[in-house]
């Protein structure tokens, strides 16, 4: 079975409000082959007051991501409660558990990883980022973080930046979405 790969997802919330989230637009067949440089992974749902970014399968992150914004219908927008749904209903249903994704979601209060292993993580901090290039955009987000003023879209952007630059399944077509104070 051929396999699509590769992403690099990252989001960054300031105290201020300020949130963004951004990823690359690369998708990998198996392990050398690209077949997209343009993919857009990131993007804002439920009245434009939740971001999400996915990383794995693109069928399957998209699906999650339709299931993720089912769950916030029915939930009224409480992301949290909207979360450990869809991790309960992605740990029990036959054909979800086969899903391969990461998500992070985040909107004004919280900010969480959904897996399929049916885990719903806060980070602690402000910071995450997931995906094949995660740790080299979380490391680089996080020293951003923690030593600058800068905004959450442009260490997001830097970060993603960096992570293209060492990983080889992540690319520099770059986007971005935010909310709050930089919007």
């Amino acid at each position: 079975m051929i396999e699509f790969h590769a992403t690099t997802i990252c989001c960054v919330r300031r105290p201020n409000g300020d949130i963004a989230i951004g990823g690359d637009g690369q998708v990998t067949m198996g392990q050398s082959t690209i077949m997209k440089n343009g993919a857009k992974k990131v993007k804002k749902i439920y009245r434009d007051k939740v971001l999400t970014g996915f990383a794995g399968s693109v069928a399957d992150a998209f699906n999650l991501t339709e299931k993720f914004e089912n769950k916030l219908g029915e939930h009224a927008g409480n992301l949290k409660r909207a979360a450990v749904d869809l991790a309960q209903y992605w740990r029990t249903d036959k054909a979800m558990r086969n899903l391969e994704a990461l998500m992070i979601v985040a909107d004004a209060e919280d900010l969480l990883v959904i897996s399929g292993n049916g885990e719903v993580i806060a980070p602690d901090k402000d910071v995450v980022a997931i995906g094949s290039g995660g740790n080299y955009a979380y490391s680089a987000a996080v020293a951003l973080y923690d030593n600058t003023d800068l905004d959450a879209e442009t260490i997001v952007r830097k970060s993603l930046e960096i992570a293209s630059s060492i990983c080889v399944f992540t690319n520099d077509n770059i986007t971005v979405e935010k909310l709050g104070e930089a919007e």
